[in-house]
């Protein structure tokens, strides 16, 4: 045998060996680093759900932290299913793209070419796609009627009659601005039954949910809070902390006025589908692969569609998704979700590859969570999460006073290890506590979120704002002064200033 081609082979095979090696390590490193930035979260009361984080296809971390329900110590796991909210969206989004391939419509056709009756005729399949149609929200428009027959449901049978016997003035044209709002979906729901003749939820289980493998998701009877003992099998019970200085989470489902909300309004095709992490993945390389719709389709659909003066719209959306294309790690497409006791957040980033789904059920903030995860998944440093110094603080103010709170904020906020002094956080709380009626600890709080982030033109725009509610005028105008001198573009802040100065 050839010596030398034996050494080349030994080389190649210990080359081939550390390749895989640095490989590895780096693939452990994203995991150990993931999973000390989840379990900081959920230690500090700030993460409660599942979480799952992909590369090509391959699963980097995926963990549950929590319980699914606190009462019963049913604790979340991989099988655990929550409402996605209007993550639902992009399967809605979804149907109308896959119509639009097998030419049933056009993406700029005019909503009354499928909808007859429908009040607004300038008004496209696109600008419903991307939010940007000025349609008014259906509460205009059946608010009245729940409100004097509170029993009475309302399906998505009846938007069209209701929309069409009021015609309420629009928001503004159609493609001069753009607003998110729930009513978009329903009327796009409405146009995939008329093209399909069969209803939302059939078309989605058989076009897109049975092809992409999803078979554990599931689409409730009634939306929201009031699901059947069926659907109740593996699916999270929802918390929330009704206010930022709160003590103990609630559950949701205690909330009278909002499961009998979404009793009443029953629509579909905009945030009541239940899933899990593991399907939603499934859904994401479905897109990959091309199951469920072209490459071109979706290139189409990841573009953020541009008004009427070629600007971008204000919540840079594409065809159904949000769109991030100047990012440091390539274009993001995604779609969160909320309601009450629980946020949803599901990232693609086509760039390289890269996919992040995180489902909470407290109502924890998944929007930083994504974002902090993107930066470790692409080798980027995050400070670890400290405890919320403005949930302590608010806690402390709200139950033994202002000094005693005072002093918790002295002693800890230098301790940026263990806590986490966050501006808006301060922000939130003081108008937290403003409209709770706790009018002095609102204002001290206002107050000192100008002494601890003085270069903020935002803090005394508030400041100004809770100042001005309670008749402090001239206080008032020196925060308003202060601000626009930090920012000289605060339109509204100047436009109060100027009403004030009168």
């Amino acid at each position: 045998m050839n010596h030398k081609h034996h050494k080349m082979k030994f080389r190649l095979s210990v080359l081939f060996f550390l390749f895989v090696a640095v490989i590895n390590v780096q693939a452990q490193s994203k995991k150990d680093r993931l999973e000390k930035y989840f379990a900081a979260l959920h230690e500090n009361g700030q993460f409660n759900g599942n979480v799952l984080i992909a590369e090509k296809g391959k699963i980097v971390y995926e963990k549950s932290f929590g319980h699914a329900d606190f009462e019963a110590r049913r604790l979340n796991t991989n099988h655990s299913t929550f409402p996605i909210a209007s993550i639902t969206k992009m399967f809605t989004a979804t149907a109308i793209l896959q119509l639009k391939e097998k030419g049933k419509l056009q993406i700029n056709d005019p909503v009354i070419k499928y909808l007859q009756g429908f009040p607004y005729p300038a008004i496209t399949i696109k600008h419903l796609l991307s939010h940007t149609s000025g349609l008014r929200p259906y509460d205009d428009f059946f608010d009245s009627v729940r409100l004097l027959y509170p029993d009475t449901v309302f399906t998505n049978s009846d938007i069209l009659p209701r929309y069409a016997a009021l015609k309420l003035p629009l928001l503004y044209e159609p493609g001069e601005d753009g607003n998110y709002d729930n009513i978009n979906f329903i009327f796009l729901a409405l146009v995939v039954e008329k093209l399909t003749g069969m209803p939302l939820q059939d078309y989605i289980k058989k076009i897109v949910l049975s092809p992409a493998g999803m078979t554990n998701t599931i689409f409730p009877k009634v939306s929201f809070y009031n699901y059947t003992l069926k659907e109740k099998k593996n699916l999270v019970q929802t918390y929330w902390f009704p206010h930022l200085y709160s003590e103990t989470r609630e559950r949701t489902d205690t909330i009278s006025f909002v499961s009998k909300y979404w009793h009443s309004y029953n629509f579909k095709g905009f945030g009541e589908l239940i899933s899990t992490t593991e399907d939603l993945l499934k859904y994401d390389q479905a897109l990959y692969n091309g199951v469920l719709l072209s490459r071109s389709t979706l290139k189409e659909a990841f573009v953020p569609v541009r008004l009427n003066n070629g600007k971008i719209n204000p919540v840079r959306n594409g065809l159904g998704w949000q769109v991030e294309q100047d990012s440091a790690f390539g274009t993001l497409v995604f779609h969160g979700g909320g309601i009450i006791g629980l946020r949803s957040i599901f990232l693609r980033n086509i760039t390289k590859h890269q996919t992040i789904i995180i489902l909470d059920n407290s109502q924890n903030d998944v929007d930083e969570m994504q974002e902090h995860a993107l930066k470790i998944l692409n080798g980027q440093a995050v400070k670890q999460p400290g405890q919320s110094l403005a949930k302590l603080y608010g806690k402390v103010l709200v139950n033994k006073g202002m000094p005693a709170a005072s002093s918790i904020l002295d002693s800890l906020h230098a301790d940026s290890v263990n806590y986490s002094l966050n501006e808006g956080e301060f922000n939130s709380l003081g108008y937290d506590l403003l409209s709770s009626n706790k009018i002095v600890e609102a204002l001290e709080t206002f107050k000192i979120n100008t002494r601890l982030f003085p270069e903020s033109w935002n803090v005394y725009d508030s400041y100004g704002e809770a100042l001005l509610k309670i008749g402090q005028k001239e206080e008032a105008i020196k925060m308003y002064k202060q601000s626009i001198k930090l920012n000289p573009g605060n339109k509204n802040g100047r436009t109060v200033l100027d009403e004030l100065l009168k």
